[in-house]
């Protein structure tokens, strides 16, 4: 790995190991991928200020989040595709995480069960909630992440209805996996990814398919093009999280935010905490860059809970601008999909490596030591 230097090169070896149509859809936006261009250039557009002859010897990307002590002030994004980057990937994420100090946040649409992801990787474990046209079927993956002890739900509120990913219908690229004449060339140009992820899930435990659905749901799902063969709900209601945190005895966090008064009313339906994102610009491509949104809602919120900023990290600057307008922590999902898909649980576990490397050498050049000292003072 001395060759990979940043994400970027993480990225661009990713692309070359895994198959076209699987690597688009982790890469990937919506339909002209505005939204994931603007995410970047929202970051791109603010620039820091240094401050000079200030003591930085003793710098440090140390915080706490939910009253418990992190690394640095990062969790891992819920992506349903790390069990496609690397056999067990999750695990192999999961694991990685806990090695950093950092949250890991187990997907409904997992391709490892919640409950062998905390068995066998441990760490601090988030478990995020797609809600079901079936609600019992929902509160029964409540139920689950509950008794196999994770700490927090995530209820991800953005999705609707179902994004337009058109590059997912022309690669012909499914979960369940299944071999198309579309894709067959595909995955037999990648060799690598084929040997040590697709043959291994094949001659183990059968190709990938939904673990945490239960056992009705799973068979009934078919091949569709990636992110649509999830059933979700489009009649979800505010009522629906007043209900989650009746049932949900710890910390409960939603994601999906945007909009201040939406924040608000997350607070007073019992949120913990709020995810400010746009789902990595894979829904709304016209939708609003996090962190533009995040100014008025850390307005609105005035801190009554953590504010957790996801979409278009790729440095350790992006994590200190994100900080400084507001944010308790940033979400992270497909920088360490792209250190997972080149070596496992060591790639993903270099790349978090990395951004607390830049975070702290940032925060030394501009002369703030502590997490704490990042704020509006810092940026332009």
């Amino acid at each position: 790995m001395a060759d990979l230097l940043n994400i970027a090169d993480y990225r661009e070896q990713a692309r070359k190991l895994l198959p076209h149509g699987l690597f688009e859809f982790v890469d990937r936006g919506t339909e002209d991928e505005v939204a994931l261009f603007n995410n970047r250039r929202a970051f791109e557009a603010i620039k820091l200020v240094p401050r000079t002859l200030v003591d930085v010897s003793q710098r440090s990307a140390a915080t706490s989040l939910f009253g418990k002590p992190l690394k640095m002030p990062l969790a891992i994004a819920p992506t349903g595709a790390a069990g496609l980057m690397w056999h067990d990937g999750e695990i192999a994420l999961a694991q990685a995480a806990a090695t950093a100090g950092i949250p890991f946040t187990v997907a409904t649409g997992s391709l490892t069960s919640m409950e062998r992801v905390a068995r066998e990787a441990g760490g601090s474990l988030w478990f995020q909630l797609y809600m079901w046209p079936d609600r019992k079927a929902s509160y029964g993956l409540v139920a689950r992440a509950e008794a196999a002890g994770y700490e927090a739900l995530v209820v991800t509120v953005d999705t609707a209805v179902g994004s337009n990913r058109e590059y997912n219908v022309r690669n012909g690229f499914t979960i369940p996996f299944r071999f198309s004449a579309r894709n067959v060339l595909d995955v037999m140009s990648s060799p690598r990814w084929m040997l040590r992820v697709l043959a291994r899930y094949a001659l183990t435990t059968g190709l990938p398919q939904y673990e945490n659905y239960p056992p009705e749901m799973r068979r009934s799902v078919v091949a569709r093009p990636m992110g649509k063969a999830m059933k979700k709900t489009d009649a979800l209601t505010w009522e629906d999280l007043r209900e989650l945190r009746r049932v949900w005895p710890r910390t409960l966090i939603v994601k999906g935010i945007l909009d201040p008064g939406d924040a608000a009313r997350a607070i007073e339906c019992g949120a913990d905490g709020i995810v400010i994102s746009n789902h990595g610009g894979r829904m709304l491509d016209s939708s609003i860059a996090p962190l533009d949104a995040l100014p008025g809602i850390a307005k609105t919120v005035q801190k009554r809970v953590p504010l957790l900023l996801d979409g278009g990290i790729q440095r350790g600057s992006d994590i200190a601008k994100a900080l400084a307008l507001g944010a308790d922590a940033v979400l992270v999902g497909r920088s360490t999909l792209y250190g997972l898909a080149v070596s496992g649980e060591r790639g993903a576990g270099h790349v978090l490596a990395l951004l607390h490397e830049e975070l702290v050498r940032v925060m030394g050049l501009i002369g703030r030591p502590l997490i704490s000292d990042l704020d509006t003072h810092c940026l332009v």
